[in-house]
């Protein structure tokens, strides 16, 4: 075998490098064909895209985006990772409020590869005194259990504290958390966190049981309220901060208190803002530690649960898709824990099968993908080092607004936390009105004749005056849902009649696109015949049943037929005429539909001219 000399290892070795200049003088080759003139950066920014509260994604990352030294796994700043190795805590959630069949379903997960247990206890969950039933044949040394029990923490913890006495758990083996998080409750609700429990249960925690953390930092209600990422680093930057207040000033060391909290983030289908996420927030977490005089006790415990704004009603066996995803990417960022939630969440209770799907998820990353057997396995990557320090930068600004304002207890009851997490969601329901952010299933190939899946009621969230809590789909989930009213009144949908003009093939690509459009919005398109004129269209319009009809056509065509075509359908009785294509001149035109248009807004039209009831 001959040895190649070093200088000749690499195939590129004597090619030049190419500059970034040269990379973008052939993109702006490319984009001048497209008729867009532009040159040098420019050419750049025009491929760039903002996502996420205004982060701006750019085509290309090179060395020059790398993030400066980040450490080992395992050590301070922690980006990549809290512990050595990779892998996490598979984390199955329980709403049920009966104790039999919580308890059938605790055992049923555990049995199928769940590795701890959260459970929503107290309130409309489970009732206290009935925890004991509801982990009857868990062997509580080996399984680690999660309180969330709002108000009712320290009743909660104390019947998990005497169950494990009872059933002669030494202290020493107890693992979990007792779930005391004042703030995520007032985020909630609206009401005066109250912090003597969080401060009773840390003590106890510290004193007696090492294995067990007293409280848990949970950003969801701000994810759930539709904060951005930053927004959402900010939030547990400062509700975490607050926490450390109070326990130091109750008497913990600064060094205990750091060891009582667990951080709850939201995974996202967007993978990469997700692992940035992850990473920023332990980089942030770590300065908070620094700051405060032990930087080697700042690795944040982070439990990551899918997002519920990203599940929808409508198709929702898509939602395991995102489920996946999510759960790559909290893996991938590093996530200690990891709670996937079942495809049909949105729609109630989950059942047996979809608990399966959704620990099967973690089963098959980890056991299938072998991804808990690499440490950090995004590191490198310049995008997603370039992400994680802007989203650090990001939420760090936040933070220091929070803090500015007294700390996140004032700023969430003078109202700052909900007014910028408000401004945040009404851009993005923008960007979902328009399609720009496309929901598949939803908004983009919707099934107007699938059937619904059906799930008993999940408990209701406690009443209250705090953070609303919304979904991708709401806007679509009304209209769809103003359609099944109408449907299930009269026996048909509302209807618009597509008036395509000419051969198919100057009507078929803005046919499928104005039925997509519809569709969304539960409005059935009705395309017969498949090609009309002036002459005909009257007869075919009225066969429909429609009350509104789109035109669908080229633009040579529609200059050539539109206004002779309006005319007709006018003079049969429609309503409301809009055509396929960008806003023009034409006579007689309600609207214009075209990619990018306001869909909600064209859709809510629609129903109303077809006399559907709001």
């Amino acid at each position: 075998m001959t040895v190649l000399p070093d200088d000749r290892i690499s195939p590129a070795a004597e090619f030049p490098g190419a500059t970034r200049e040269q990379w973008q003088q052939l993109v702006a080759g490319v984009l001048r064909k497209s008729g867009k003139e532009v040159s040098g950066p420019e050419a750049e920014q025009a491929l760039s895209t903002t996502v996420d509260g205004g982060l701006l994604v750019r085509p290309l990352y090179t060395a020059e985006d790398g993030a400066p030294d980040l450490g080992l796994p395992g050590f301070p700043p922690y980006v990549r990772g809290s512990r050595l190795l990779g892998g996490w805590d598979v984390r199955q959630r329980h709403l049920l409020p009966d104790p039999a069949r919580t308890n059938e379903a605790v055992l049923a997960d555990l049995e199928g590869g769940v590795s701890s247990l959260w459970l929503a206890v107290g309130g409309a969950g489970l009732p206290v005194a009935d925890l004991g039933r509801a982990l009857e044949g868990v062997y509580l040394d080996l399984v680690p259990v999660v309180l969330d029990a709002g108000p009712d923490t320290g009743a909660a913890a104390r019947e998990l504290l005497r169950l494990y006495g009872d059933r002669g758990v030494e202290p020493g083996q107890a693992r979990g958390n007792l779930g005391a998080d004042p703030l995520a409750y007032a985020a909630r609700t609206g009401t005066v966190p109250s912090y003597d429990d969080a401060v009773a249960l840390a003590g106890l925690a510290r004193e007696q049981y090492p294995g067990l953390r007293a409280l848990t930092v949970d950003a969801l209600p701000y994810h759930q309220a539709g904060a951005s990422a930053a927004q959402e680093l900010g939030a547990s930057l400062a509700t975490g901060v607050a926490y450390l207040r109070v326990l130091t000033s109750a008497g913990l060391d600064v060094e205990a208190a750091l060891g009582q909290l667990e951080f709850r983030y939201a995974a996202t289908a967007d993978q990469f803002l997700t692992i940035a996420t992850l990473r920023a927030a332990r980089r942030l977490w770590s300065r908070v530690a620094e700051v405060t005089g032990v930087p080697s006790a700042g690795g944040q415990r982070q439990h990551a649960v899918t997002s519920t704004v990203m599940m929808t009603r409508r198709d929702p066996y898509v939602n395991m898709l995102r489920t996946t995803l999510a759960g790559l990417a909290a893996g991938v960022g590093g996530a200690d824990a990891l709670t996937v939630l079942p495809f049909d969440e949105a729609l109630g209770l989950p059942d047996a099968f979809a608990r399966r799907i959704a620990r099967n998820t973690s089963a098959i990353l980890l056991e299938e993908s072998h991804l808990g057997r690499v440490a950090d396995p995004a590191g490198g990557s310049w995008y997603v080092e370039r992400l994680t320090e802007e989203l650090a930068r990001a939420g760090w600004a936040f933070f220091q607004e929070l803090e500015a304002a007294g700390g996140q207890e004032k700023a969430l009851g003078s109202g700052l936390v909900g007014e910028r997490i408000a401004a945040t969601w009404q851009a993005r329901t923008r960007e979902l009105a328009t399609r720009r952010e496309p929901v598949t299933g939803v908004s983009e190939f919707p099934q107007l004749a699938e059937r619904p899946v059906r799930r008993e009621p999940a408990p209701a969230r406690a009443a209250g005056g705090g953070l609303p809590q919304v979904r991708r789909d709401e806007a679509y989930e009304a209209l769809r849902a103003r359609s099944d009213a109408h449907l299930a009144t009269t026996g048909v949908r509302p209807k618009v009649f597509l008036a395509a003009l000419g051969p198919a093939s100057a009507h078929t690509a803005r046919v499928s696109f104005a039925s997509n459009l519809f569709q969304a919005g539960g409005v059935e398109p009705v395309h017969d015949p498949v090609t009309v004129d002036a002459e005909t269209v009257a007869s075919a319009f009225a066969a429909s049943g429609a009350d509104v009809a789109c035109l669908c056509s080229s633009d040579a065509l529609y200059a050539e037929q539109a206004e002779a075509v309006v005319g007709a359908l006018r003079s049969a009785g429609a309503s409301w005429v809009c055509l396929a294509g960008r806003p023009g001149s034409l006579p007689g035109i309600d609207t214009f539909v075209f990619l990018g248009c306001d869909a909600v807004a064209v859709l809510s039209t629609v129903l109303d001219r077809a006399g559907v009831a709001a």
